[in-house]
């Protein structure tokens, strides 16, 4: 299919001031909904990790309990990657303390002078779940990974996931408690544990964006127009992409690649054939935290390489 600069740059547009207030007002329906549990902000902002993007963060503590939350916006939202027809934002209800530590093996809590505590009885997606039902009422849906809120004319649907910080020394070469990767940790209702690196990929999307001369993200945003596109014109490959993987594929493109040209129609071309000239180094790949592999089995290659000589296929674009 053929596209033109000027549906290129409607593509490639970013969020609009409307709907930053209605992220800001989903951080502000959480922060709300969880004071019950005895958290107070103590007057903090809401905040902005960078000030390119929208991943808005909230501190809130309970010193009696010695319990602290982060409320963070994460996924497209945050890195300000997301085009019209994303719904939903991404909202991390992170328990910083007490936190979920991975020692090197042989290593425990004395090692690194850390006193972990029992966590409380009942679990925090439960405590939260709890919360979030007396606040909204019917708009709240349980569902595997996170608690939905179903928005109104004033916030966005949101999909909140209670989880844990996760500090994992393992890979540290010295021993201190303030050396460790950071992540989150989160069991789902059907009993497996992930762990993810939210901050990470904020972080290095962010970068990205800036060593790019301000590409990446409008390119990240391209892509997820032309993949609905390309569901339209039914290319089975383009229903099994995710936004967060069509991010981090674009995220491993080196920088090079975005600064050859100005034109948008000309940076996508050149996206597009790194790609499917590199598609047999997939397996290379990482999520665009850096740290884990974006394709970890062979079935998540072949998804990939399939929608790339898909996508190598139907671009095309007009001077």
């Amino acid at each position: 299919m053929i596209f033109t600069e000027a549906e290129l740059q409607e593509f490639a547009a970013p969020l609009s001031a409307a709907e930053d207030q209605k992220c800001m007002n989903a951080i502000v329906m959480v922060r709300d909904a969880l004071e019950p549990l005895g958290f107070s902000y103590d007057n903090r902002l809401i905040t902005k990790l960078h000030e390119g993007s929208y991943a808005y963060t909230l501190l809130m503590n309970n010193t009696e309990m010695e319990r602290s939350i982060r409320i963070l916006l994460q996924g497209s939202y945050a890195n300000n990657t997301c085009v019209r027809m994303e719904s939903d934002v991404d909202i991390a209800i992170i328990q910083e303390r007490p936190f979920v530590v991975e020692y090197p093996q042989g290593f425990g809590d004395a090692d690194y002078k850390i006193e972990t505590k029992p966590p409380p009885a009942k679990p925090f997606k439960d405590e939260v779940y709890d919360c979030l039902k007396v606040k909204f009422g019917r708009d709240v849906q349980r569902k595997d990974k996170a608690i939905k809120v179903h928005g109104n004319t004033n916030r966005k649907d949101a999909d909140t996931v209670p989880c844990k910080l996760h500090r994992d020394y393992r890979f540290a070469r010295y021993i201190d408690a303030d050396n460790y990767v950071g992540g989150i940790v989160f069991r789902t209702d059907n009993g497996e544990w992930i762990i993810n690196y939210p901050m990470q990929h904020i972080e290095n999307v962010y970068r990205k964006d800036m060593n790019t001369r301000f590409m990446f993200k409008p390119m990240v945003r391209i892509v997820k127009k032309i993949r609905q596109v390309m569901k339209d014109n039914r290319l089975a490959s383009a229903g099994e992409m995710s936004s967060f993987g069509l991010e981090s594929l674009l995220w491993n493109i080196p920088n090079s690649i975005y600064t050859t040209h100005t034109a948008y129609r000309f940076t996508f071309g050149e996206t597009v054939r790194f790609m499917f000239a590199n598609i047999n180094g997939i397996h290379e790949c990482k999520e665009a935290n850096g740290i884990k592999q974006l394709c970890p089995t062979q079935a998540e290659i072949v998804k990939y390489q399939s929608f790339i000589t898909d996508l190598a296929g139907f671009y095309q674009y007009t001077v």
